[in-house]
């Protein structure tokens, strides 16, 4: 199974890690890498992740990662990475409607 990142997921990489450096550059590095590292593992075994609450929809799932949720779209041969926040926000619907388009 092959691993897809969408332009959204990659933007919002760059900004988590821009936002990041702004106290530790090199930290920012290191964690957008693990984070990166950790959504790696998915097609492994994509049904790991739970199913995102705010659709219920079986084939978006997500993965915690500290306290980022990495959500993503099984496909029958890939895993689509659609979007990376943080936790404690709701996931944002439409960021997924500019990913499917």
């Amino acid at each position: 199974m092959k691993l897809f990142w969408t332009k959204e997921a990659l933007l919002r990489l760059q900004e988590i890690e821009k936002y990041i450096s702004i106290d530790n550059p090199a930290a920012a590095v290191e964690f957008i890498d693990k984070l990166i590292t950790h959504a790696e593992k998915i097609p492994d075994n994509p049904v790991k992740g739970r199913i995102v609450p705010e659709l219920s929809t079986r084939d978006v799932r997500e993965l915690v990662y500290r306290n980022y949720r990495i959500v993503y779209l099984v496909r029958n041969n890939s895993v689509d990475i659609l979007t990376v926040f943080e936790g404690h926000q709701l996931l944002k619907k439409e960021e997924l409607i500019k990913t499917k388009k």
